[in-house]
């Protein structure tokens, strides 16, 4: 089945939003996320004859975005943060639960190690399937699930360490 340039354009602009979602969790840092997923978009892009169009477009994407983002791991955590001096582009202090409970599960996921953090993105923030995050993260499905059990742990473990700064359980 041979599927159009047009319609293969907005396949791949559906996936956007999930893309940079599963890209701004591995790196945490949004602008640096944003080019990762502009090279997968323009890989996907460059290879589209490579795509089976008989197969789900998301996880092909998602396996092109996790293998750029492995080849360049050490360069964004060795690239120092870029921190804006803008007014403009300051946020305001809240004191809402809900967006401190968001940030001490962010800062609890960046203390995890990258492949549990990797699993935990893809199977609880983007729902894929344990065999979909296999193909992506090319591991065997029965690792996914250890180590998703694994990584859910030591999350929890992180959540309620009273003994690290920053993390506490909001009730």
């Amino acid at each position: 089945m041979s599927l159009s340039a047009g319609n293969f354009n907005r396949l791949l602009t559906e996936q956007i939003p999930s893309l940079r979602r599963y890209a701004r969790g591995l790196i945490h840092h949004p602008e640096k996320a944003d080019d990762l997923v502009q090279d997968c978009l323009e890989r996907a892009l460059s290879r589209r004859q490579l795509w089976d169009s008989n197969r789900p477009l998301r996880p092909w994407l998602f396996t092109i975005l996790h293998n750029l983002y492995a080849n360049a791991a050490r360069h964004f955590h060795n690239t120092p943060e870029i921190v804006s001096i803008d007014p403009l582009h300051e946020t305001a202090a809240t004191d809402s639960f809900s967006e401190v409970a968001l940030q001490e599960l962010n800062t609890a996921l960046h203390r995890l190690s990258e492949q549990h953090r990797e699993i935990l993105l893809l199977v609880g923030l983007e729902q894929m399937s344990y065999q979909e995050t296999a193909e992506i993260l090319n591991l065997p499905p029965g690792t996914v699930m250890s180590r998703l059990a694994r990584a859910r742990k030591h999350l929890r473990e992180l959540m309620q360490d009273p003994t690290l700064p920053n993390l506490r359980r909001v009730k």
